[in-house]
């Protein structure tokens, strides 16, 4: 494949998502802005950098200006290492995302999950967990969205059989929401 065709091939997995899921995708993330509520990112590998970069963009791109009072709260849970490390270790690496969540989220707030296959046992416990404690969940899904796509409350699911693609379509629906939310923001203000 070269370069021509890979970009063919990553336009249509783009034009593949149903668009709608996307603007939900949005409008909960401005709901959460309105409401005041934190909205957590997690995801393993590649889609653990994902995690960290959207949550940083959800942060620090939808701001109109920098000194703005309201702000959009938003925090990965794949970037302290240390915590992470130690959570793995003692509590198994099945439960990292549950433990943190135990500490840091309330009711009301949003759990955004990233996982190209949709199976990672993290990623469907703190789903779980969220869900529990009556936290609002989103699955960002690659190939059949596995059982991420049928617990979360919502989602966006790229349905596309490679994981590679998968991550970079996620990730150019992230920028987009960015773009959208700093727009809706702005207007808010």
């Amino acid at each position: 494949m070269n370069f021509t065709d890979y970009t063919d091939y990553t336009l249509k997995a783009i034009s593949s998502v149903d668009v709608a899921e996307v603007e939900r995708l949005t409008d909960s993330l401005f709901e959460a802005f309105e409401l005041g509520n934190t909205v957590f990112v997690i995801g393993n590998g590649g889609s653990a950098a994902n995690a960290s970069h959207f949550a940083q963009d959800l942060a620090k791109g939808t701001l109109a200006h920098a000194d703005q009072e309201k702000r959009l709260k938003a925090l990965s849970l794949t970037d302290n290492l240390p915590f992470i490390s130690a959570l793995g270790n003692d509590e198994g690496y099945e439960n990292v995302f549950v433990q943190q969540l135990r500490t840091f989220a309330s009711a009301g707030d949003l759990l955004v999950a990233i996982s190209g296959s949709g199976n990672s046992p993290n990623i469907l416990k703190a789903i779980e967990f969220a869900k529990g404690k009556g936290m609002k969940t989103i699955g960002i899904t690659g190939f059949d969205g596995g059982k991420l796509r049928g617990i979360a409350d919502e989602g966006v699911h790229v349905p596309l059989n490679d994981m590679c693609t998968s991550e970079s379509v996620h990730s150019v629906i992230f920028h987009y929401v960015i773009l959208e939310l700093k727009d809706r923001i702005a207007s808010d203000q």
